[in-house]
């Protein structure tokens, strides 16, 4: 498929999200005029040596070779990760690896975050961070609180909240619940739990069941403390599989548990984006900044997702307390949730934007609809058409397989 093609497909689909959902005509940013101009015009876009290869190929090497960037003015940036180093963020440390953010003069600084940080909050501030990796409902909450975060790329595609129970309890929905002590993360990770709970179920915390603010671990769960736990798939998930059995001394299987999957309660919610404040989205040449940040971060996460092992080096490298064994086990489930992205890496799935903001409402994480600027997908856009021979899509990405290991090692 052609760039100008894809290009095309994506400026389409999002004018239609955005005349659906923006309050008024005038309001609403012209994607399709974005879209347009930010291919070139001329034999290059259309030329074999300008197409992105649907395939999936990258090079020989096995790195994105895309065209070589021009650079922009030098500037140092600053992305804050929402949690400490891990496999979740590995495109980013792939982009400082393979020299992708120095190719655009960009000199980033990558911030942990933890449990006691709060991107959203830390990425509003005038101060901070120019760029933010948080989910999405929780900067729409914020948002309603006065943050003016845009998404300007929306790297996941889909989202890796699971529920987990044993195989005994027969917690296999949300419905199930009732009565049930029902472990989540706070901090605005639990939303899409109680979401599925309230709005598929009528089951509201603290009346139709207990919820219990569990640790960023699947200790209660292992212990029995709870019937149900929080995971993400591609980390406590593992943490459960990678744990012995006292009974047998075994490793747990996947047929010892209930998994249920938020993707299909049609209560997920869109989750790692890239955010930056419109504020500073508006001065000066900080727009071609963000679209050189976005394009060579999503140029990292391509590499991951053709490199995985390198990539899992590179999340050691830049500090991960994990063993080797979860991070492969990370990094590959970390993959299915950005590939295949339908309109492009990094650009906003407008159903999944509107499922996530009708979510949102029904649970009472935000009062109203977000303004239409909560989202930017030109800059997204704007990188895109400027990464040729590159697999954008992913349409043929396969899964991996990878073995659990005893305590993730």
């Amino acid at each position: 498929m052609k760039t100008r093609k894809v290009i095309a497909l994506v400026a389409s689909a999002l004018f239609a999200a955005t005349a659906c959902t923006a309050p008024a005509a005038s309001q609403r940013p012209s994607v399709a005029a974005s879209a347009s101009q930010a291919v070139p015009d001329g034999s290059a876009s259309g030329a074999a040596s300008g197409s992105p290869d649907a395939s999936g190929s990258p090079d020989a090497s096995g790195s994105p070779s895309g065209s070589a960037s021009t650079g922009g003015e030098a500037a140092t940036v600053r992305l804050q990760l929402q949690w400490a180093p891990q496999a979740q963020f590995a495109g980013y440390f792939a982009a400082e690896e393979q020299g992708y953010y120095e190719a655009e003069n960009l000199t980033v600084e990558i911030l942990d975050g933890g449990p006691t940080v709060v991107p959203q909050q830390v990425g509003s501030a005038p101060g901070g961070p120019e760029f933010t990796i948080a989910w999405v409902p929780k900067v729409l909450e914020a948002r309603e609180a006065g943050s003016d975060l845009v998404d300007i790329a929306q790297v996941f595609q889909r989202s890796g909240t699971l529920s987990v129970s044993w195989k005994d309890s027969g917690i296999d929905d949300p419905c199930k619940f009732e009565g049930k002590k029902v472990g989540v993360w706070d901090f605005g990770n639990e939303y899409e739990v109680t979401a599925a709970a309230q709005i598929n179920c009528g089951l509201v915390a603290g009346e139709g069941y207990e919820k219990v603010i569990q640790p960023f671990d699947m200790t209660l769960l292992l212990s029995r403390e709870i019937d149900v736990a929080e995971a993400m798939i591609y980390n406590e998930y593992a943490q459960v599989l990678e744990a012995a059995n006292p009974e047998t001394g075994e490793l747990y299987k996947p047929e010892d548990l209930n998994v249920i999957n938020y993707n299909d309660q049609r209560t997920a919610m869109l989750q790692d984006a890239i955010f930056a404040r419109k504020a500073w989205l508006s001065e000066g040449t900080n727009r071609d900044t963000a679209v050189r940040f976005v394009r060579a971060s999503l140029k990292g996460w391509i590499y991951c997702r053709d490199n995985p092992d390198d990539c899992v080096q590179y999340t050691t490298d830049a500090g991960s307390q994990l063993g080797a064994g979860h991070q492969t086990w990370m990094m590959n489930e970390i993959n299915p949730l950005i590939w295949p992205s339908p309109l492009g890496v990094g650009v906003v799935d407008p159903v999944q934007w509107i499922q996530t903001v009708r979510v949102a409402r029904q649970a009472g994480v935000i009062k109203a609809d977000p303004s239409f600027d909560a989202y930017d997908p030109t800059i997204a856009v704007e990188a895109l058409a400027g990464m040729t021979d590159m697999d954008l899509l992913g349409a043929n990405f396969e899964k991996g397989s990878v073995e659990v290991t005893p305590g993730g090692n």
